[in-house]
């Protein structure tokens, strides 16, 4: 591909993409449906609605289990559960490296994460990111999640650049998905996680790597 001065922004996914954390909230559906007497069904996200954000899923729960919390109460004490996993989460190897290099570029950074603020806010402050990503949209900010675009086309009008001068990083298809409906560049990053899509994030992404090791290479590379 063209070196990394054909764009103006890099927005990064935040689950999965620069950390690995998808695993946590397996459990976290666990421990908070067991705490409740309820067991998780096998087709718990069976008649969710795609593009469903975080506050949205928490609706979701609270009406699939007749739950008597708040929508608010719901995502709060999600976020009390995971919050010291992502206080202390570190960054997926050669992520940091790579952040540094494209704000040493010039590139605009952004996130766009289905995570919550206070959980994205705090991986950020323990990392010392903030001052890497000029913008950040969270999943509590647009209505519709992905592989919807909002929270791309958000961030990316916050950084005040066209679609098509931006690229995303992500690991997911329905992250890729919203990447690409938002008419970005997409370059999906493997995770294990998202082993059983490989195939269909290879056809997807205009471009796949394994690592960060990888992407840098990528986007690095002379014409």
């Amino acid at each position: 591909m063209d070196r990394i001065n054909k764009f103006n922004s890099v927005i990064f996914d935040l689950d999965g993409t620069l950390i690995d954390s998808m695993h946590v909230w397996e459990q976290v559906d666990i421990d908070f449906l067991g705490k409740r007497g309820l067991q998780v069904p096998d087709d718990l996200f069976k008649d969710m609605p795609a593009g469903d954000g975080y506050v949205a899923i928490a609706k979701y729960f609270k009406d699939k289990f007749a739950l008597s919390e708040t929508v608010e109460q719901i995502t709060d004490e999600w976020d009390s559960m995971v919050y010291d996993f992502y206080k202390n989460i570190e960054l997926r190897s050669g992520a940091l490296d790579l952040i540094e290099k494209l704000h040493r570029s010039g590139i605009d950074l952004g996130i766009g994460t289905s995570n919550s603020t206070k959980l994205t806010s705090v991986v950020l402050a323990n990392h010392k990111l903030s001052s890497f990503f000029k913008e950040v949209t969270t999943g509590s900010e647009v209505d519709r999640g992905k592989p919807f675009p909002d929270i791309y086309l958000k961030v990316s009008s916050k950084l005040n650049t066209n679609p098509e001068d931006t690229l995303v990083i992500e690991d997911t298809l329905h992250g890729v998905e919203a990447a690409k409906n938002a008419g970005m560049t997409a370059i999906a990053i493997y995770n294990d996680y998202s082993k059983k899509d490989e195939l269909k994030l290879k056809e997807l992404a205009d471009y796949f790597v394994y690592n960060y090791e990888e992407l840098d290479s990528l986007l690095f590379a002379e014409k």
